[in-house]
């Protein structure tokens, strides 16, 4: 579990995340490039979280989709699991 989680995506997101958060003490308002700024950090971290599950099914032999970025891999990810 510990090399999902401290993955380059998951920690980029965080720190994107608490970047975000600072800026909300900051008494600027609310704007529009503010609720951009959110809605990317959400797709980030959703990315990363769904490239965990892919990984993580890669690993047990499921299927991964074909968009996934461990498509290609997933067999190799396998029979490492395997050994």
């Amino acid at each position: 579990m510990r090399k999902y989680l401290f993955g380059t995506g998951i920690i980029t997101a965080i720190t994107g995340g608490m970047t975000l958060l600072r800026s909300l003490r900051s008494d600027e308002p609310f704007t529009w490039r503010t609720a951009l700024a959110w809605l990317s950090w959400g797709i980030s971290l959703a990315l990363a979280i769904g490239t965990i599950v892919d990984t993580r099914r890669a690993s047990r032999g499921k299927i991964v989709p074909d968009d996934s970025p461990v498509s290609g891999k997933a067999q190799k990810m396998f029979e490492k699991r395997r050994r």
